[in-house]
Formats: C-alpha cells, structure tokens, sequence
C-alpha cells in the first residue's frame, strides 16, 4: 500500500481480516455480514482475476474458510498471519505446484478476489499431500 499512511493500512486490514470498525468510516454491516473469508491455492499469479484464476485443480481441492476474525488471523503492522495452521484437503489425484494464494469472500465459483500473493515456501502436490499454509507462511502481496 505504498504512499497510504501506515495507522490506516493497518486499520483497513483489521475491518477486512478481523472485522474491526474504522471509526467514522467504515462499519462491518450490521445484517448479514460475512463471518468467513475463503482461502484459495493457485498455480500461477491470478492477477487481477477472480478467486477462480488459475485456481489448484488437483483432486479433492477446495477453498477453506477461515474466520474473519482474530481467531482466524492475526494483524499487526500492516501484516496478515494466519492464526492457526490453514489446511487444504488432502490430495486424491493430480499433482501441480501452488506457488499463489488468494483471499476472497465465497466458497466456490468466479467471484471477487481480495488479495492474492506469492507464497513462501512453495508447495508441492501430489496424491497424499495435505497443501498447509502455516504461521511462518509468507504471503506477499503482488
């Protein structure tokens, strides 16, 4: 978020991840607001796609939801942890290389995606592989 105030990008991350108001500004929605943020893997930058750009395919993926609170990630400094360990179904079939992850709002299908980033280490799939992006889990941000 280059040239925007650090205070604010903290606090903008805080209302997306843990559904913290900005005072003033912006409130999570009183009816109905979204209590999960789904997680996705992908084997290439999705860019300015949707959550499904070049989303894994490998058999038995799906997104995985996490809470959109501080029991599902931790903010601090303008930075995005998960709070616990995010772990994607274990592979049946197929085999690819996830080398992005997304961050969007629906479980399945071509719908917004919030953020997307480089994820280090890469992550290798094939059958019996349980894809884990843990606490040291670095997600950079593209």
């Amino acid at each position: 978020m280059a040239g925007t105030n650090s205070t604010f990008a903290n606090d903008l991350l805080l209302l997306i991840f843990n559904a913290t108001a900005i005072a003033n500004i912006a409130d999570n929605a009183s009816s109905s607001p979204i209590t999960n943020i789904y997680v996705s893997l992908h084997t290439a930058d999705p860019g300015n796609g949707t959550q499904s750009s070049s989303e894994a395919a490998y058999s038995s993926y799906a997104r995985v939801a996490v809470a959109r609170s501080g029991s599902g990630w931790t903010v601090s400094t303008n930075t995005v942890v998960p709070a616990a360990t995010i772990s994607f179904p274990a592979a049946t079939g197929g085999s690819e290389t996830e080398t992005y992850a997304g961050i969007g709002k629906s479980v399945s299908g071509s719908t917004l995606l919030f953020f997307s980033g480089a994820i280090s280490p890469t992550i290798a799939v094939s059958s019996g592989v349980t894809p884990q992006l843990t606490t040291a889990s670095t997600l950079t941000m593209t």
